[in-house]
């Protein structure tokens, strides 16, 4: 193999990882966004019965 052929090799391989680790890491952002958005929706739930109280 010559030295460009490794250099790509190498490069293709470390790009896949990079890949791999940034779909995980957007997966576990999309359900903390969705966390997030349960415990706004609870929030907000919580106030408008605190509100109507009054």
């Amino acid at each position: 193999m010559s030295e460009d052929r490794v250099d790509l090799a190498a490069t293709f391989v470390s790009l896949t990882a990079e890949a791999a680790e940034l779909r995980t890491r957007v997966t576990e952002l999309r359900r903390e966004l969705a966390d997030l958005g349960e415990r706004m929706n609870v929030i907000t739930i919580a106030l408008n019965r605190h509100a109507a109280c009054r």
